[in-house]
């Protein structure tokens, strides 16, 4: 059914282009092209990835098991960013790539359904106060050593970490004392 699946089968190279279009100029909007391989994730990993996939896109439920669906990842090579007149920049695979740790991958999946079990009010205070986001329905979808994917419907938010977390050993800690910072912030 999609052209795209076999297409990545016959040449993996690929590229995807991010943006945060505003009012206005869309060329005037920060917007980032990133280009690699692409590679079919394996088999052994393919659950861990459906359920980080589907924490943040739960609608994709109804086709994420067809026999034509595959999850693909970009091994990156490169990205050309654009800020802007005049903010070009090339940037290099070192430049994109973010650090995993195994011990945290083993742990997200248990932390995130604790935290949306037990501290939904801190997951909506993050999305208020450090994502500026609307009051919602606010839940953590997914997480990695550099932040927090937070959705309410169909809106997602992002959390940085800053800076980064080092080991999963920091992750709750660091929820502690945001949660913290959060509830000190003057209401608006």
């Amino acid at each position: 059914m999609s052209g795209h699946f076999g297409a990545l089968e016959q040449d993996p190279r690929a590229s995807l282009l991010l943006g945060d279009p505003g009012k206005g100029d869309p060329l005037a909007h920060p917007r980032i092209t990133v280009f690699g391989r692409a590679k079919r994730v394996a088999d052994a990993e393919r659950e861990r990835v459906r359920a980080r996939f589907l924490s943040r896109h739960p609608k994709a439920a109804l086709y994420a098991d067809f026999a034509d669906f595959a999850f693909w990842r970009l091994e990156l090579e490169g990205a050309s960013y654009n800020g802007g007149f005049g903010k070009a920049y090339e940037m290099t695979r070192d430049d994109l790539i973010a650090r995993v740790d195994p011990d945290f991958d083993a742990m997200e999946a248990d932390a995130v359904a604790h935290m949306n079990d037990d501290h939904l009010d801190a997951i909506a205070l993050y999305a208020q106060v450090f994502a500026g986001r609307a009051n919602g329905q606010w839940q953590l979808a997914t997480m990695d050593l550099e932040g927090l994917d937070l959705t309410s419907g169909d809106d997602v938010a992002r959390v940085w970490f800053d800076p980064p977390l080092a080991s999963a050993n920091e992750l709750r800690p660091r929820l502690v004392a945001l949660a913290k910072r959060a509830r000190a912030q003057p209401s608006s």
